[in-house]
């Protein structure tokens, strides 16, 4: 039997642990899809995203007030950084917002990251897998899958996914290599962190999530409009709201559906004040049904 196999009852247990109310609905969801079902997934949005002059504990707040069932931080690490991971785990626990995961980029000091991700009461940690393009195309991927596993024994340990987010470092630019290299590192605490927009350049959504199917254990959730990028440029794809541009959200939301995708589902867009991110919420709910 595989690690990944033999491990697989434990994560499931691990991930469903960031959705309290899941039990309390079981029954109804059974009886739903994703896409009708509002207690499949649970909407979030990075903390970066949140801009003013307000505290920490007064960030959170307000993303609390605004109907958002989590958050996502940054890692920081290092001596000088404890003051402010210590008040993002003070504000989680006063405001009862959870911290659901965080972002460590393609950093390789993935076991400490787990370790906060730990700390903070999170479940995972989003890792964008490098291209290095001063070496060959498989030494890169040889390397990247090294770095991962030096840091599977400590997830596992914590119970912290490590997560892959495709990105556009035109490395792993299609779902069924993304597939392989999770299945080739065999653990269940390494899955994908899907995101729904960073594909339109390459593929259509619905399709990635058939490939990569339950190995998705994350959504960030953004739009792009293809015109626009043409025309335009291809980083202002990303301009128009949630519902807007060239993602078809009903095949997203019937493709999660066929998977039984549960989770968390996290804003990925300019960010900004409380009329903007009350904007972002909305969007959120229209594209996702929730």
């Amino acid at each position: 039997m595989k690690h990944r196999d033999f491990l697989l009852a434990s994560c499931a247990l691990t991930v469903a642990s960031t959705s309290t109310n899941a039990t309390a609905t079981n029954a109804t969801a059974a009886e739903n899809t994703a896409a009708e079902n509002t207690d499949k997934i649970r909407k979030a949005v990075k903390y970066h995203m949140v801009s003013g002059k307000l505290s920490v504990l007064e960030k959170f707040q307000l993303i609390q007030d605004l109907g958002f069932d989590g958050i996502e931080t940054r890692v920081a690490l290092g001596e000088k950084n404890k003051g402010l991971v210590d008040s993002y785990l003070d504000a989680s626990q006063k405001t009862g917002l959870p911290i659901h995961g965080v972002i460590h980029s393609n950093n390789p000091t993935l076991k400490e990251a787990v370790d906060q991700a730990s700390y903070l009461g999170a479940n995972s940690v989003l890792h964008v897998v490098p291209y290095n393009q001063k070496v060959g195309y498989f030494e890169n991927y040889r390397q990247t899958q090294t770095t991962i596993r030096t840091a599977v024994s400590r997830a596992e340990q914590k119970r912290v996914m490590i997560l892959l987010e495709n990105v556009w470092a035109t490395f792993l630019i299609d779902p069924v290599s993304m597939a392989n290299y999770i299945d080739e590192i065999d653990s269940p605490m390494v899955g994908a962190y899907f995101d729904v927009g960073n594909v339109v350049r390459w593929g259509w959504p619905p399709h990635w999530i058939e490939v990569l199917g339950s190995r998705i254990k994350k959504l960030d959730i953004k739009e792009y409009d293809l015109k626009i990028a043409m025309s335009e440029g291809m980083r202002n794809g990303f301009r128009q709201p949630l519902g807007s541009g060239s993602i078809d959200w009903k095949q997203v939301r019937k493709a999660l559906a066929k998977i039984n995708y549960q989770g968390w589902a996290t804003a990925e867009v300019k960010g900004g004040d409380r009329a903007r991110l009350t904007d972002i919420a909305s969007q959120m709910n229209d594209v996702l049904q929730i």
